[in-house]
């Protein structure tokens, strides 16, 4: 497992009965995560010291309870990036810690380089690996469905002071834009995925991971430079191993390309003790 162990203003400060105990920079948030089966807490006075929880509804969704008084949002740093967080309705804070990860690994990769990378994020969201490749050069393209989310990444961006680096913001449904830039014969060096188990593009079309990854890893092929640097899919789907992933990218990419072709799955630990909380997978293809 590759855990997220450079943060500063993120931590879990404990984990029991299916929810975490989190400190964002100075506020403390309850939040359920289905993996924490077990029933000890390890730190049961910190669980008193929460600002929030986030009450799970029988009927579906939930609802997030006030205990103190908590920001419509407030910034946390990663390093030199900083990022906008909000409560959302359904349980999310719009960014996702362990991905720090896949964002190390993306700076790394693009500063090895002695060229200008370009890189093509689908289901880009509020912009976590759109800032991460910014800043370390790269020109991003920022494709998400949702007009609200996108407008959360160009805060993320300004946040990091990341403005004047070269990004278009595209709304738009990921499959439709990409086979638009095959029209318009546009390559990209990277490519960064992180679809959802379900959704709907802009205008209604229907999104299923395990019935649509395959194609979509397979289209993007077609934008790919003739000097590609890396792809990465991210998962949270559930039952989909992250072995899936790097399958569909040797049959797609490597057969291709040649390269390298590798997967994993992402984790955080609790401050203070051997305890890791698995957070999602990755594949990856690097050249």
């Amino acid at each position: 497992m590759d855990i997220a162990k450079n943060w500063q203003d993120y931590e879990i400060l404990d984990m029991a009965n299916g929810e975490k105990l989190e400190r964002w920079g100075n506020i403390i948030l309850v939040r359920p995560d289905p993996q924490i089966i077990w029933k000890d807490k390890l730190n049961p006075e910190k669980w008193k010291t929460a600002n929030a929880i986030y009450r799970r509804s029988k009927t579906g969704g939930g609802s997030w309870e006030y205990k103190k008084k908590v920001p419509a949002s407030w910034e946390i740093k990663y390093k030199n990036l900083t990022f906008n967080v909000k409560p959302m309705g359904f349980k999310h804070t719009g960014l996702f810690p362990e991905q720090a990860v896949n964002w190390d690994w993306m700076i790394d990769k693009i500063k090895s380089e002695k060229r200008e990378i370009k890189v093509l994020n689908l289901f880009a969201y509020t912009g976590g690996a759109t800032v991460a490749c910014l800043s370390a050069g790269a020109s991003v393209c920022h494709v998400d469905s949702s007009k609200g989310i996108v407008a959360w990444a160009k805060e993320n961006i300004a946040s990091s002071n990341l403005t004047d680096r070269p990004v278009r913001y595209i709304v738009d449904d990921v499959v439709k834009f990409v086979n638009r830039e095959i029209r318009r014969q546009n390559t990209y060096d990277a490519i960064i995925m992180d679809p959802p188990s379900y959704g709907r593009g802009a205008n209604g079309e229907v999104w299923q991971f395990e019935e649509n990854i395959y194609e979509l890893v397979k289209l993007c092929t077609k934008v790919l430079s003739d000097k590609p640097l890396f792809f990465l899919i991210n998962s949270y789907t559930t039952g989909i191993s992250a072995k899936v992933l790097e399958n569909i990218l040797n049959l797609c990419i490597d057969k291709k390309f040649g390269g390298k072709t590798y997967s994993g799955e992402l984790g955080l630990m609790m401050t203070g003790k051997n305890i890791a909380l698995p957070c999602g997978i990755y594949g990856r293809w690097e050249k």
